[in-house]
């Protein structure tokens, strides 16, 4: 098998119904196939997936593994079923794709034999001529481990106008839509379980980097992202994961990552500060609450 593009359900069939009609369309190279992987699901997903996607894969787990956990029993799964895909899409359940989109990442992978993974241009599903928060033209990370995208710094993007249509090596891969080598995804120990959700693609990504692979976004291959399907911006849990799980994610791959976390505890507080002065009192209370469980998971 030469690719499977795989799609972590969770109560979503009406996202289903949605967006994977153009997933099932436009994957037609040779050799690959959709799969959905459910995530123990209450609704009709599966009901739904029988009756109108015959044709797609389904890996029904057992119970809501989360997002990083969900994604390694999936591949997992798949790998035990025989016929091991060389390359694994790792493809958001809110994902519209368009026509040709898989060809240029498969491709460019075979290609370049010391690239891990690649991602395609990732467009507003909203506003489609705007990049999308979550990938964009391309992840980096800045001195002090946050995460930015060209295209988008902080919860300002840009309009897409080809500023970005150039062939880049970046820092991490989107897991909106990512495309990896499974035999890297496996050696590297996949997402870490322990993120639940929330930049375990970025600590995945540090891994494969600190190993030598290089990750690439290539902007021919496009596709278009609603975003915040899981947890929307002023959610304080989500405040709490991407703060605990940034920590985290510094202190297990950044070579001397003391004196960035020195600097990281005064702009937490910093940014808990700043939440408190708007008003969101839950946001700052998820601030204290993600440092103290990173103090505690970090051994």
């Amino acid at each position: 098998m030469k690719c499977s593009v795989i799609i972590l359900n969770w109560n979503g069939a009406s996202m289903l119904r949605q967006y994977l009609p153009s997933v099932v369309a436009h994957t037609t190279l040779p050799d690959c196939e959709v799969v959905v992987a459910d995530n123990g699901s209450t609704d009709n997903s599966l009901e739904v997936l029988s009756k109108e996607f015959p044709s797609v894969r389904v890996i029904a787990l057992d119970k809501n593994y989360g997002f990083a956990e969900g994604y390694n029993r999936a591949i997992d799964e798949r790998i035990k079923a025989g016929d091991v895909p060389e390359y694994v899409v790792l493809l958001n359940s809110d994902v519209e794709v368009t026509e040709g989109w898989l060809k240029p990442l498969t491709a460019y992978l075979d290609a370049h034999p010391d690239v891990a993974a690649v991602q395609p241009k990732i467009r507003s599903w909203r506003n489609r001529n705007m990049f999308e928060h979550a990938g964009a033209a391309g992840g980096f990370l800045n001195p002090l481990g946050y995460p930015y995208c060209r295209g988008r710094i902080l919860w300002k993007v840009e309009e897409d106008k080809g500023q970005y249509d150039t062939i880049v090596d970046v820092d991490w891969t989107s897991g909106a839509c990512m495309c990896v080598r499974t035999n890297v995804y496996k050696e590297c120990g996949g997402l870490d379980a322990a993120f639940f959700a929330h930049m375990e693609e970025i600590d995945l990504c540090w891994r494969m980097r600190n190993k030598g692979w290089r990750l690439v976004c290539l902007p021919e291959s496009v596709v278009y992202h609603l975003g915040g399907g899981s947890l929307n911006y002023e959610s304080p849990r989500k405040t709490y994961l991407n703060h605990r799980n940034n920590l985290l994610m510094i202190y297990k791959n950044k070579q001397h990552p003391y004196g960035v976390l020195f600097v990281r505890f005064f702009l937490d507080y910093a940014a808990a500060a700043f939440y408190l002065l708007q008003g969101r009192w839950g946001a700052c209370k998820a601030v204290f609450e993600a440092r103290r469980d990173y103090r505690r998971m970090r051994g």
